[in-house]
């Protein structure tokens, strides 16, 4: 009994350490939400991370939201549909052969991990060279994925400035991918909350009139 005890206390310590390491690798980062590094970033996405993931829930008529132009849709859905969803470019017996399994889609990926759009870009900032020249991730040791942004290589603050613009934009498309609406219903909000102010304003004035007159009457 007691060993059992030992050994799931040091199963529950292992796994309290790895979760706090992995928490300590996310980077305290700003990501950018404006109009612009999110298209960019659906570039990157499309151009790079769409060559093994999906995002089966947006569309690419979904993207006319974020101000594309007929020419640039046309460009990013070669020749797909606007009403098909973002889909990899492999197949899945093609990423499961490649990766052992089919890489899991980015849809929500924003919202599902701790840290959001920051731990995206931190995944994506995370690769490094080990000394025997392989290349692992400081966020996600032993991930299967490929450094697709080549930030290993990077000797420089020169070199990586460029890719961990990339790697924030693309953090910044994923977040709105993973909600699309976000916008309009803060948009909304705001109508709402003015209405709720008009028409606590407006029953107070009725309320005050009623009682006014009640008290007249007494």
């Amino acid at each position: 009994m007691m060993r059992a005890v030992l050994r799931l206390s040091l199963v529950l310590s292992l796994v309290a350490a790895w979760c706090c390491a992995d928490a300590a690798e996310v980077a305290d980062v700003a990501i950018p939400h404006s109009p612009e590094a999110v298209r960019r970033g659906a570039e990157v996405v499309s151009n790079v991370c769409m060559t093994c993931h999906n995002l089966k829930y947006v569309k690419y008529g979904n993207l006319a939201q974020l101000g594309f132009g007929r020419k640039e849709l046309d460009t990013l859905r070669s020749g797909k549909s606007l009403k098909k969803a973002l889909l990899s470019a492999m197949g899945p017996d093609m990423l499961r052969e490649s990766f052992g399994k089919v890489p899991p889609d980015l849809s929500l990926m924003a919202h599902a991990r701790e840290g959001g759009p920051a731990y995206i870009y931190s995944l994506l900032t995370g690769f490094y060279q080990k000394p025997d020249g392989s290349v692992d991730n400081h966020v996600f040791p032993g991930i299967k994925m490929p450094d697709v942004l080549n930030y290993s290589a990077a000797t420089d603050a020169t070199q990586r400035a460029p890719l961990q613009k990339q790697a924030k934009d693309a953090a910044a498309f994923l977040d709105w991918a993973a909600d699309p609406h976000a916008a309009e219903r803060h948009h909304l909000g705001y109508y709402v909350m003015a209405y709720l102010v008009v028409l606590t304003i407006l029953l107070y004035l009725t309320k005050h009139r009623i009682w006014a007159r009640l008290d007249r009457e007494t």
